[in-house]
């Protein structure tokens, strides 16, 4: 399979650069599998397609001031590190830029009392480094780290909570799981008194969700791995859902994997604790996820792939134009499609 099956143009405009004042009135493209309808609604609709008996399953991970802006110790050459990965205490795997500079043993300084030194190469710009800081390491981070917006994000987010889901709890991420940018609490009680189910899973963002796919085919591609967290209490209540008739909705591809991550071949889940590297792509046979709210991916993306898995790569190639034909706001900050 090639990855060029998975190009689609997209107008530089409809990048969208800052979130919209109301997090649920985003637009909402909802994709029947069943027959191929297209329903254009606004994501606040979202309530008239979840039944009572569904579980809605949202990534809880929270993004950190993962981006680090600094300079190495005895040159003063720039270098920037993107947190990964906390190994233990103060050690982390980071994406450092340019990598040329960031060689075992060198020391880095970012302010605020932050200095690292590495300890270790690894393949693709990453590096395994140990910190120091003057006082607790979260709290130097939030005061000298920056949101690691998407670079295609050109503009300063004026609020850093919204590159953050209402529900986020567990600090790990170097990204945000987006699609769960437009559920507002009063969206989630009005689903939850519907009847639906509202399960919290965690998998912290780091390079494996958007790493660029630059292998030809897609099999050659290889993902990184990430953490995942699927616990037993929550595993029992999805299996029950679907055991009473009632779907499992995804939102967000992070989910999907964590799900996935935890399913057996007979789609029954159990507990899961470590590191995913599943890459979901068109033939996979999904185990876990009935439905997905997702939000418009970048071409030739994993995360396209994933949603062309579940959905048609060609289907989803021509709601994908159909979007762009209607001007839906594409990426991060963009609008929603909910696959069902």
């Amino acid at each position: 399979m090639k990855t060029h099956d998975f190009y689609y143009e997209l107008p530089p405009e409809l990048i969208a650069q800052t979130p919209i004042s109301q997090r649920d009135q985003s637009r909402l493209m909802v994709c029947h599998r069943d027959g191929g309808r297209v329903e254009h609604r606004t994501f606040r609709d979202i309530v008239e397609y979840i039944r009572p008996g569904d579980a809605l399953v949202l990534n809880e991970t929270r993004v950190i001031p993962a981006r680090l802006t600094g300079r190495r110790e005895d040159t003063g050459g720039a270098i920037e590190f993107l947190l990964l990965r906390r190994l233990s205490g103060l050690r982390w795997e980071v994406l450092a830029g340019p990598a040329r500079r960031a060689a075992p043993g060198r020391r880095f300084l970012f302010g605020g009392g932050l200095e690292a030194t590495v300890a270790e190469r690894l393949p693709e710009g990453r590096r395994i480094v140990d910190f120091t800081c003057d006082g607790v390491f979260e709290e130097v981070l939030d005061r000298v780290g920056a949101m690691p917006l998407p670079p295609y994000i050109h503009e300063k987010l004026a609020d850093r909570e919204r590159y953050q889901t209402v529900y986020a709890r567990e600090s790990g991420s170097a990204a945000a799981p987006t699609a769960g940018l437009h559920f507002t609490p009063d969206l989630l009680d009005t689903i939850s008194r519907r009847g639906a189910l509202l399960e919290k899973v965690t998998l912290h963002v780091g390079l494996g969700t958007f790493r660029p796919v630059k292998t030809e085919t897609v099999e050659e591609h290889m993902m990184h791995a990430e953490y995942c967290r699927l616990d037993a209490d929550t595993a029992r209540r999805l299996n029950a859902a679907r055991e009473r008739g009632g779907r499992i909705v995804c939102v967000g591809t992070t989910s999907v994997r964590t799900l996935e991550s935890a399913a057996d071949a007979d789609g029954r889940l159990a507990a899961f604790d470590g590191m995913t590297d599943i890459f979901i792509y068109p033939g996979y046979r999904f185990r876990a996820a009935d439905a997905l709210v997702t939000n418009f991916h970048l071409p030739e993306s994993t995360l396209l792939m994933m949603v062309s898995a579940l959905a048609g790569r060609e289907r989803i190639l021509d709601v994908y134009r159909e979007a762009v034909e209607r001007r839906y706001r594409f990426f991060s900050f963009g609008d929603a499609m909910l696959i069902l």
